[in-house]
């Protein structure tokens, strides 16, 4: 699948545009890296958001970006600005944090490196926008109110846009890509564990496919 062209330093509101999907990826084996991205860039998925909870997720972020270039590949459970730094060292093109902080805001803004802000309550948005980030992370989506917490924050936040994760499935990701606010949600249904063990990178491609056939307002 052609993909159209983008920068080298994109802005949170390109990650989110992208595709309907970001893929919330968390990685247990180095030698999986590669062949997933390919898999899921081979879908339409290339914005890949690999979760900061493993030992090797670093690693698996330098991998990518240095043998899969189709890829924009990011850093997600970014909590620091510790965390922001060893990203954009491994070679992350975008942020993706489970909160907010005016640090870890800071930190990205230095680094050249596009940050999706989690949020869960209207206080943390008005933090993040007064830092100037508008394109949000609604996170947990599902256990904070899930589509409508989004609804009812279209009237007093109608500049802002969203990705929710967090209980974000296929079954469920049609409701919030219908909303106005939301851009893209943020799921791990499209690398399933068990197809990570078999290595099932066919399985994958179609799952990345269905993803990005899927249709927002």
């Amino acid at each position: 699948m052609a993909l159209k062209p983008i920068s080298d330093r994109p802005t949170a509101a390109e990650v989110m545009q992208d595709a309907p999907v970001i893929p919330v990826i968390v990685l247990q084996d180095r030698a999986h890296a590669v062949p997933l991205a390919r898999a899921l860039v081979a879908g339409g998925i290339r914005m890949l958001e690999v979760t900061l909870r493993t030992p090797v997720a670093l690693a698996c972020i330098e991998a990518i970006a240095r043998e899969v270039p189709e890829a924009v590949i990011g850093a997600g459970t970014v909590r620091s600005a510790a965390d922001a730094q060893a990203a954009a060292l491994a070679g992350a093109r975008f942020a993706v944090s489970p909160g907010y902080t005016h640090a870890v805001g800071r930190a990205c803004h230095e680094l050249g490196l596009a940050l999706l802000p989690g949020v869960a309550t209207g206080s943390e948005i008005m933090m993040a926008q007064e830092d100037g980030y508008t394109a949000l992370k609604f996170f947990p989506a599902l256990q904070a109110g899930g589509a409508a917490m989004l609804k009812a924050w279209h009237g007093p936040f109608n500049d802002v846009k969203f990705c929710p994760t967090g209980g974000v499935t296929v079954q469920n990701a049609r409701e919030f890509l219908a909303l106005p606010n939301v851009a893209c949600v943020g799921g791990s249904w499209l690398t399933p564990a068990d197809a990570l063990a078999a290595q099932d990178w066919a399985r994958v491609t179609r799952l990345a496919s269905e993803a990005a056939a899927l249709s927002r307002k």
